[in-house]
């Protein structure tokens, strides 16, 4: 497994394992203090916290805090998971795509993962969960 996979997160702002409960979208296996985008299917709010553990190999920050996930279905054992990437020329879009596609298959019940990379809607930084901002700034980098 790559080390990128966190196993916990211990920033402000960005859950760890297990944290999931009532979250601000107020199922609950929803969880809390997702970007406000975020449209969270039934059943996949504990997907959504796993993928919080899959970092971003150039700053350590969350994909789901970066904006990098636009969507996650599941049907039955399968999950299919969308994600874009800040440049169609990203040289880390292997990386992430693979961290997601071992963190996803070590959840309960998941058989099949499958990472399609879309690029509309494109990233803007208005994806940055307000975690990402404020670590991004400690990083020097205008969020």
């Amino acid at each position: 497994m790559s080390d990128r996979v966190a196993e916990q997160v211990g920033v402000a702002g960005v859950a760890t394992p297990g944290a999931a409960g009532a979250g601000a979208h107020g199922a609950p296996d929803v969880p809390a203090e997702l970007p406000s985008f975020v449209d969270v299917r039934p059943g996949t709010g504990p997907l959504w916290t796993a993928l919080r553990e899959v970092l971003d190999p150039e700053f350590p920050i969350s994909v789901v805090d970066l904006g990098l996930v636009y969507d996650i279905r599941r049907d039955g054992g399968r999950v299919e998971v969308d994600v874009t990437f800040t440049a169609m020329a990203c040289p880390c879009m292997d990386f992430i795509k693979d961290d997601i596609r071992e963190r996803l298959e070590r959840e309960p019940g998941v058989d099949e993962v499958a990472v399609n990379v879309v690029w509309d809607p494109p990233w803007t930084r208005e994806r940055l969960s307000e975690a990402a901002r404020e670590q991004l700034r400690r990083f020097g980098v205008a969020a």
